[in-house]
């Protein structure tokens, strides 16, 4: 499957980085441009479910992320305005037994720096920066782009992994600037011993409560506790990692209980994003040219699932492209069909939770209450069965 050309991709985020390493295992020689003037990560803990365990195995570092990996004992929902607990899933041998891997936390930078040393160290990945993709030409038989910079470089195919604001996808759908939820998150990470002694649970925690919400665990080896607040203040435009004082985080959480609010008063060095996602779409391919990640289906932060699914596209299209035997035109559309409906299911159900589990206050947020304390760990194992599943199960449409 080896030619002349290599298969370009644009974005060395963690999608770029994981569909660089499959199609490397694959025997394909792969170009990674990127943006950035140098490569890492930013932003702080992620969440990992067992799809994400099974993609990291297809990819050859499922050591190298478990052995960096916060194992959690549980995820817990507690009532932002009583202080109760609602429910909790628990995550230990049953829970992996059932989905054939764990459940963990990582600092993304952590998680791709594992993915970082796995391309560097392959031959047939050459990784470059400062090397923004602005558009694509096609010619019938390779895609060439050109970068900001006036360069061009020549491929058999472009993958798009460039993101939210993604190059490719403005060219290939054309849909204009994402959807802004008008819900602002704020995160910082603090060290262990500035969390509220109480609150140093081994669990992904959140605090559900009327338009707003916290989350915080553990990372790092246990030397750091991650802090993610939400809340909804209708804000009109994008914003990423914008420096914010304390105060201004407070004022989305006056109405929840003082435990709950504690988490926020420890926190240090806010940074804000207002969260963005897209419509789905059901075609993200163009002849040799296809979206990954959050160019193809950018989705709210509410099931945790960003970064798993881009991942668990990589895997796909260096499956699709070795079952289609390095013809890309049709390996493209292929992978498309398998994980279009999975992806649109995720980015949907993720505006759900925020709306129905996350936020709703009143009636609506004791019906939740009421509901899932109902729920014994075997019907949440069974609600997530489609989530988790198996790699099969994950790559089917």
């Amino acid at each position: 499957m080896t030619t002349s050309q290599p298969v370009v991709i644009a974005g060395a985020g963690i999608g770029g980085l994981a569909a660089a390493l499959a199609l490397s295992d694959k025997g394909f020689r792969v170009v990674v441009l990127e943006r950035a003037p140098a490569l890492g990560e930013i932003g702080a803990g992620i969440q990992l479910g067992p799809n994400a365990f099974h993609a990291f195995d297809r990819l050859g570092i499922g050591d190298a992320a478990r052995g960096m990996a916060v194992f959690i004992d549980q995820l817990r929902l507690m009532d932002a305005l009583s202080g109760e607990e609602i429910a909790n899933i628990p995550l230990d041998q049953p829970f992996r037994t059932r989905f054939g891997n764990p459940y963990a936390v990582v600092h993304r930078g952590e998680l791709h720096r594992v993915l970082l040393d796995a391309c560097l160290a392959r031959s047939n990945v050459d990784l470059r920066t400062s090397a923004e993709v602005i558009e694509y030409h096609q010619d019938g038989s390779s895609v060439q782009v050109r970068l900001q910079t006036g360069e061009h470089v020549r491929g058999q195919a472009l993958i798009g992994a460039d993101g939210l604001w993604s190059n490719i996808r403005s060219q290939l759908v054309g849909d204009g600037a994402p959807r802004v939820s008008g819900h602002t998150t704020y995160r910082s990470v603090i060290p262990v011993d500035q969390m509220p002694e109480q609150l140093r649970w081994n669990a992904a925690t959140l605090w559900a409560g009327p338009k707003c919400h916290i989350v915080h665990y553990p990372l790092s080896g246990w030397k750091t506790f991650n802090l993610v607040v939400t809340y909804h203040n209708d804000a009109p435009e994008p914003v990423a990692g914008l420096p914010v004082d304390r105060d201004e985080v407070l004022k989305g959480f006056q109405h929840v209980c003082p435990v709950a609010r504690s988490i926020i008063e420890h926190g240090t060095n806010w940074k804000l994003w207002v969260l963005c996602d897209r419509d789905p779409i059901q075609r993200w391919v163009d002849d040799r040219v296809a979206l990954l990640g959050d160019a193809a289906h950018p989705m709210l932060q509410y099931f945790a699932q960003g970064a798993c699914m881009a991942m668990e596209d990589a895997v796909c299209l260096a499956d699709c492209a070795e079952a289609y035997q390095g013809d890309l035109p049709r390996a493209l559309l292929a992978y498309n069909e398998k994980r279009v409906l999975r992806t649109t299911r995720v980015q949907l159900q993720s505006r759900e939770i925020g709306q129905h589990i996350y936020h709703p206050a009143g009636a609506h947020a004791e019906l939740r209450n009421s509901i899932l304390r109902a729920k014994s760990p075997a019907d949440f194992y069974d609600d997530l069965q489609w989530l988790y599943g198996g790699y099969s199960e994950n790559l089917a449409a």
